[in-house]
């Protein structure tokens, strides 16, 4: 039987290749499921990097393996192996390919950091001070923090780094960092161990640390943002989905690291506006609306 061409044996192995690539690129086997606006951006990305290294690992692989059986020393093969010189053509091209895949990677990640308000960091959109009480829903931000005991206003949140944003966002919270948990406090006066948010709402927070660096990590989201002591950062993002995720650290930051973790709710909006609700006269209660039970013997 006549032996085919190497050029319709290249041509079978790049459509194997390619196809199993594609193949492995869109399974999405390392991730959770997606519960915000910015995940598929990430996920895409992820899945072309990921063909990428499938397609490159079975060309490497493949050959490497073919030429290890092919070429095996016979027995009784006693001679030296077949001189060979360098190939200019073979070194540039495995040298211009790798160049090209890494340019359009990098041109393609500035893309998705352009969408995900990487560049937009302290527009202007999300940096709302919050006073320690008595700030209403849907009423403006106040101008400056207020303290109890008439001290000096704190400084005004001015984010250096993370997501952001230029569009007021529908929700803003400021988060802080500390060994070893995570606080929330709301416009509204509300503070909580847990981030509660409503669905399909643009949600900016407002990162701090008390102390060591921190990272704020959501894999649901696929968003992650450090929060570092005497630097602002802020996070923007949408989330898609009603339930709870796990919110992680995810930078080393002391002996108890493991156990600094917590939970963000995606409410609907009428759940999160009876949150809001409840958790105001929680921690502010109106005695005037109390009812007073005397008690009788």
């Amino acid at each position: 039987m006549k032996q085919l061409p190497a050029s319709i044996w290249t041509l079978t192995v790049g459509i194997l290749v390619t196809l199993i690539a594609l193949w492995a690129g869109n399974q999405n086997l390392f991730f959770p499921e997606q519960a915000s606006v910015q995940a598929p951006l990430v996920d895409h990305f992820f899945n072309l990097m990921f063909m990428i290294a499938v397609a490159l690992f079975l060309l490497v692989a493949g050959t490497i393996i073919f030429f290890a059986v092919q070429y095996r020393q016979r027995p009784g093969d006693e001679g030296d192996g077949v001189p060979l010189e360098g190939d200019f053509s073979l070194e540039a091209y495995w040298t211009l390919i790798p160049a090209v895949i890494v340019i359009v990677l990098g041109v393609y990640s500035v893309q998705v950091f352009t969408e995900m308000g990487g560049f937009a960091a302290g527009g202007g959109g999300g940096n709302h001070l919050l006073m320690s009480h008595g700030h209403q829903p849907h009423q403006p931000m106040p101008a400056q923090l207020v303290s109890d005991d008439g001290a000096e206003p704190a400084p005004a949140f001015k984010a250096e780094y993370g997501l952001g944003g230029s569009e007021r966002p529908d929700v803003t919270v400021t988060v802080t960092g500390m060994q070893y948990a995570w606080i929330f406090n709301y416009p509204e006066g509300i503070t909580a161990g847990e981030l509660h948010i409503p669905v399909n709402k643009s949600v900016q927070l407002n990162i701090k640390a008390t102390d060591v660096i921190h990272s704020f990590w959501v894999p649901q989201f696929r968003l992650k943002q450090d929060a570092i002591p005497g630097h602002d950062t802020e996070l923007r993002f949408t989330a898609t989905k009603v339930g709870d995720y796990p919110v992680v650290c995810a930078e080393l930051c002391g002996g108890y690291h493991g156990a600094m973790r917590t939970r963000v709710y995606v409410h609907t909006q009428e759940e999160y506006d009876r949150w809001l609700a409840e958790n105001q006269f929680a921690q502010h209660p109106d005695l005037s609306k109390a009812v007073a039970v005397h008690a009788t013997e």
